[in-house]
């Protein structure tokens, strides 16, 4: 009897996968991910997206991209997905990427044509947990508790972001790749057409299956946080023992399988003596990266992860000009919910429950906290503010020194 229904389940799998792809042959889209997340899917190598008022063609993977003219993206965009390449894409993508051959082929064997969105959003974060591997010393998320939503919601939020008009995404945590569904939702986000940055520590980067999942739906970025550059240093800021091997480990598995890495090196007291000799193994080892000197508040207004700033590494910021937090980004969190940006996380929306209308009180979100309230009302130094209001209010529930962000301080100390 149990052989009868192993055979009858397996049949109805194979039916299945059978209908999802011949629905992908008539309509030239990928097939929903929530269908599919567990199994090898479409693989485009090509995207042609709307992007703010422009209209890009990007390749999942590398840095260069061609901006389209509007008629030529309305082309692809109204082409039968059997029909070959037009030969302005053929001679655009030979320019462009010379490995890639699309002369000749069916256009959706390698292109993957993103829907205008009446949203207006082109990037977004999502943090897919809090959870992490290590304990950092400075870490802003504060306590790190590893919860968030069902696989079925992750994948239905990724939707959401993809229907916004979403092209860039970040991943992010905690540490991402610790997550049980971190495989399957970015495989998602790469079929709905995203251009994916990873940030990790790295810690894990060595692991058989994420090297074969960035090698099957390569990533736009992965972006590598530095903690030090001795075993001692960095084991001592992520209080973790064996720290520094597994990031040696991950690092190499990453720079051999040639992923696009960017380092992000983080000074604080326990690793300022080795700002240095991090920037040196960046350099040998022939990677980007940025240096990050300023700690800030958890965010829930924590100070206790102030302590971990270097006094002779704290910088003053460029001033700040505006941004288009919940314009034309947005950021949600392990549950969900959406927020303008990882710092401005108050009135958020919940997507599970809201959907994409619920996007529509964003922006006038995004305006609300960016005004000069609280602690920064009546300023006569607004104008020339080095951080914005949401950050400002962090600083300010965690009682900081007034010269880690504030003009005024920093008048004072000098």
């Amino acid at each position: 009897m149990r052989q009868r229904i192993a055979v009858v389940l397996y049949v109805a799998v194979v039916v299945a996968l059978v209908l999802s792809t011949l629905r992908y042959a008539e309509s030239g889209r990928p097939p929903d991910p929530q269908e599919r997340h567990k199994g090898r899917s479409y693989m485009h190598r090509l995207i042609a997206s709307p992007f703010l008022d422009q209209y890009l063609l990007v390749r999942p993977g590398s840095r260069s991209g061609v901006l389209l003219p509007q008629a030529q993206y309305e082309e692809l965009r109204a082409q039968a997905p059997s029909r070959t390449a037009p030969s302005w894409l053929a001679d655009a993508v030979r320019q462009q990427w010379p490995d890639l051959k699309v002369e000749g082929r069916p256009a959706s064997e390698f292109l993957l044509v993103r829907q205008p969105s009446k949203w207006g959003y082109s990037r977004a974060s999502y943090e897919i947990n809090l959870g992490c591997n290590l304990r950092c010393k400075h870490c802003y998320l504060g306590l790190k508790v590893n919860s968030g939503m069902p696989l079925a919601d992750k994948l239905r939020c990724l939707q959401v972001m993809a229907e916004a008009g979403v092209l860039w995404l970040q991943i992010t945590g905690g540490e991402p790749t610790v997550d049980r569904d971190f495989l399957a939702a970015y495989r998602s986000a790469f079929e709905l057409g995203m251009m994916i940055t990873v940030s990790t520590n790295g810690s894990l980067l060595w692991r058989a299956n994420l090297l074969a999942l960035f090698r099957d739906c390569p990533p736009y970025r992965v972006t590598v946080s530095m903690y030090g550059a001795t075993k001692a240093s960095y084991d001592e800021l992520t209080q973790r023992k064996g720290a520094w091997d597994l990031f040696v480990q991950g690092m190499n598995a990453a720079r051999a399988a040639r992923l696009p890495l960017r380092m992000s090196i983080i000074v604080t007291d326990d690793n300022a003596r080795e700002e240095q000799a991090m920037v040196d193994l960046c350099e040998t080892w022939g990677l980007e990266y940025n240096v990050f000197t300023n700690m800030t508040p958890t965010i829930y207004g924590g100070g206790e992860v102030l302590s971990a700033q270097s006094k002779e590494h704290l910088r003053m910021r460029k001033q700040f000009t505006g941004c288009n937090a919940g314009h034309t980004f947005f950021h949600t969190d392990p549950h969900g919910l959406v927020s303008i940006c990882k710092i401005g996380r108050d009135e958020q929306i919940s997507l599970p429950l809201e959907g994409i209308d619920g996007l529509s009180r964003l922006g006038a979100i995004a305006d609300r906290l960016m005004l000069r309230t609280g602690g920064c009302s009546g300023c006569k130094l607004s104008g020339s503010c080095t951080v914005c209001r949401p950050l400002a209010k962090h600083y300010q529930e965690a009682k900081a020194p007034l010269q880690s962000y504030c003009q005024h301080g920093i008048k004072k100390a000098g």
